[in-house]
């Protein structure tokens, strides 16, 4: 500049285009400076505006070179002019900038960036990217858990960016997936050596409950507890211990996530091959008790090799209890073999199998139809249960309990802790069963029953039979019949009130008193359901009937009018064959007629048709119908489709009447 008072046009110039640089300069960028002199505490540059710039030395102290007059360096402005009219540069700042843009680059295309631990903060630590601070959560220091980071504070190492934002100035980093890269690359290429069958060496690192992990040079695998022996193992530190070296095989690789499965049991023989020709079924062995459950225990036959015995194969009797009530640990048992199955590599054991089974025991002491006295120990709503022994019980059911009571009256009478005798009846070894019978211990009333009047019940003693006449006492009087009892033992039994009489005016339940002795005919006997059908009114149609064959020729001496009176005049006068009932069968029909057949057409309302299907169904004669009961004549109407005929047309009256 010739004058700088007058200045020449082309100082204009360049003072326009200073003017114009310095305008298009702005507060916050990375400007170029030049550094004209290096002072004592700054360095002084000239960034191309009216004033020089002055940068502390301190921030230069961390260049690899330190600045010299004329280099070329990059300044942040932080103000074009301050107070004293100089601009305000800052080298840190600039640097700053230039490190958030290489972030930013490195971060869009994955690569990693060097920095340093700094310092620790809530959660993790602080680390410096040059002159950029990010954080590094605790969990991505490193794969493991790192408990002293001192050895890794200030040293320059590699991260990976996971999370950038400039605005609000965040970067998150992690060692640990630059870690995870370079351990995958390292086994990767270990893992490409390897094969499924090899035999290594290595090193026990590490010992869980589930295993232990083996270092085979670089890459772990995993020696699982199943796989140390054959033998039951509670825990892997029984086999190894860390730091220990020890030959294993390799079972199975994994190619995607590069997990290795070792084996130390597989460099033996297998005690389970040929298994069944050394433990046949039915074999009896020695072995001892290695686990118990809940389920069962765990008997060692030999190392490797161990056998069941299921909870329901440990005792005859104890069916409820745990096995530790029976067995204990390192107990030596004899067992026999139940079943092998090789292929899951199971053996079932029997415990009470090499025992003696009660109820065999039982059966040959007391065979069927022995008598025995024990206590009853259990009462139920089905039966008793009497104890034979100390292990044993047998059950009388509800219906061997009394001949003459319903099950649930005759087992009233019995409280826990009676002692009873009872009769074996059934010994089931199969189901561990024993059946008793009280009342077998007495004979069958029906069997055995003889009539009070001295007339065998049975027609000679042996027992009771249809169509015997029996002396009965009334024991009770109700509005339906009464209830009577007759033989030695008592029979018990009811007459309905139709039953009571032949006239329908004596069909009365009040006419008869308790006490009173009364002659019945038996009808039905049904040995299943142990119930007897007396009718007093057959026993008089088979008595006049009786009477009329007796009496009622002309050779008898007496005419049937005064035999029978009005009985002969209702059936107009006509003879009639002899009604012998004892031919009848249990339904009260009758396989041909008897002598000259009744003519059933006296009955009225029974024409041809219906004469035809009773003959067909065992009926020919009035006097057979008379005899009906009520349930044979509901069974006949139900054989022939012709339900409520007989009653509603009087065929039962009018028989009665003619009979």
């Amino acid at each position: 500049m010739t004058n700088e008072m007058n200045p020449s046009p082309a100082d204009f110039a360049s003072m326009f285009e200073s003017s114009a640089a310095a305008s298009a300069m702005q507060e916050g960028q990375v400007i170029p400076a030049t550094v004209l002199r290096i002072d004592n505490d700054a360095v002084v540059v000239d960034i191309g505006l009216k004033t020089e710039g002055r940068i502390p030395t301190k921030e230069f102290m961390l260049e690899d070179k330190q600045p010299a007059p004329g280099d070329l360096i990059d300044v942040y402005l932080d103000r074009i002019e301050n107070a004293l009219g100089e601009a305000v540069l800052s080298r840190d700042k600039a640097r700053r900038e230039e490190r958030w843009i290489k972030l930013e680059k490195s971060f869009s295309k994955g690569e990693p960036v060097k920095g340093a631990i700094s310092g620790r903060v809530k959660g993790g630590f602080t680390v410096d990217l040059g002159g950029v601070n990010a954080f590094l959560p605790g969990s991505q220091v490193d794969i493991r858990p790192v408990r002293d980071v001192g050895p890794l504070m200030g040293e320059v190492q590699p991260f990976a960016v996971l999370k950038l934002d400039r605005v609000r100035g965040n970067i998150v980093v992690s060692r640990r997936a630059i870690l995870e890269e370079s351990r995958a690359e390292q086994r990767a290429e270990i893992v490409s050596d390897m094969a499924e069958g090899d035999v290594r060496k290595g090193i026990v690192k590490n010992i869980t409950d589930y295993g232990a992990f083996v270092d085979l040079g670089g890459i772990d695998g995993l020696l699982h507890v199943t796989d140390m022996s054959y033998k039951r193992i509670n825990h892997p530190s029984q086999v190894v211990e860390v730091g220990q070296e020890v030959e294993v095989q390799i079972i199975k690789i994994n190619p995607e996530t590069q997990r290795i499965s070792l084996g130390m049991k597989q460099l033996g023989t297998d005690p389970w091959d040929n298994i069944s020709s050394r433990y046949p079924v039915s074999a009896r062995l020695k072995g001892t008790v290695t686990n118990i459950t809940d389920y069962g225990a765990f008997v060692e036959l030999e190392d490797g090799v161990e056998g069941l015995i299921h909870v329901s194969e440990m005792s005859w009797t104890k069916k409820n209890v745990h096995p530790g009530k029976i067995l204990s640990t390192s107990q030596e048992v004899d067992v026999e073999v139940l079943d092998v199955d090789s292929e899951k590599r199971r053996i079932s054991l029997g415990l009470k199998q090499t025992m003696d089974n009660p109820w065999s025991a039982f059966l040959a002491e007391n065979p069927v139809g022995t008598e025995i006295e024990g206590e009853v120990r259990g009462i139920t709503e089905f039966g008793l249960f009497v104890g034979l022994g100390p292990d044993l019980d047998g059950m009388v059911h509800i219906n061997d309990i009394a001949w003459d009571k319903s099950g649930d009256q005759a087992i009233e009478a019995f409280t826990k802790g009676d002692r009873v005798k009872a009769k074996v009846l059934d010994v089931d070894v199969d189901k561990e069963r024993i059946s008793l019978g009280i009342k077998q211990l007495s004979g069958d009333p029906i069997e055995s029953a003889v009539s009070s009047s001295g007339e065998s019940a049975g027609g000679g003693g042996g027992g009771l039979k249809r169509g015997a006449t029996v002396t009965c006492t009334v024991t009770e009087i109700t509005s339906g019949g009464i209830e009577v009892e007759f033989g030695t033992p008592a029979v018990k039994s009811f007459i309905r009130r139709s039953d009571l009489s032949r006239d329908r005016a004596d069909q009365r339940p009040e006419r008869f008193a308790v006490g009173d002795k009364v002659d019945a005919k038996i009808i039905t006997v049904d040995r299943a359901t142990r119930r007897v059908s007396l009718s007093i009114k057959a026993l008089e149609i088979a008595e006049e009937a009786e009477a009329v064959a007796q009496y009622g020729s002309a050779d008898a001496g007496a005419s049937l009018g005064d035999i029978l009176g009005a009985a002969l005049a209702s059936s107009k006068g006509k003879p009639k064959a002899a009604a012998d009932t004892d031919s009848l069968d249990d339904r009260g029909r009758l396989d041909a007629p008897q002598g000259e057949a009744d003519d059933l057409k006296t009955l009225k309302g029974l024409g041809p048709a219906f004469e035809k299907k009773l003959n067909e169904a065992g009926v020919f004669h009035f006097w057979q119908i008379a005899a009906l009961s009520d349930e044979q004549i509901a069974d006949l109407e139900e054989e022939l489709a012709i339900q409520g005929r007989f009653e509603r047309d009087g065929w039962k009256d009018q028989a009665d009447s003619l009979a």
